[in-house]
């Protein structure tokens, strides 16, 4: 989990944040359970450089669940030594062999070929 503030390029790489009791509201959970999430890599939050508030990126979330794909891909990026920020930049940059970004590809239902690029990375 990082502590750190992200810094204002990640922010703005990103774009659309949630912050944890808005995730807690989509869910109906209680925010200890978001925390979770969090700490369990189902979710990954950083800190915003403005507000020190921690946020997750708005498309890691469907109406009112996880995207479903994301966990697993966490846990690739982690196991491929990727920080917190670092598995968003990696997420949410466009990759023209894709095309697109992974994020959206992880959308559009294409975990198994964005995890086998991501397990790449660490190679």
């Amino acid at each position: 989990m990082s502590e750190e503030k992200t810094t204002p390029e990640v922010m703005a790489l990103v774009g659309d944040w949630l912050t944890i009791p808005d995730i807690a509201e989509m869910l109906d959970l209680k925010v200890t359970r978001v925390h979770t999430l969090i700490s369990e890599r189902s979710l990954l939050a950083v800190r915003d450089p403005e507000t020190s508030v921690r946020k997750v990126p708005a498309l890691f979330m469907r109406e009112n669940s996880v995207l479903e794909s994301l966990k697993g891909t966490l846990t690739v990026l982690d196991d491929s030594g990727f920080t917190d920020e670092e598995a968003i930049v990696w997420l949410y940059t466009e990759d023209d062999s894709l095309p697109g970004r992974p994020i959206d590809a992880l959308i559009n239902g294409r975990k198994t070929e964005i995890r086998r690029r991501a397990s790449a990375l660490a190679w």
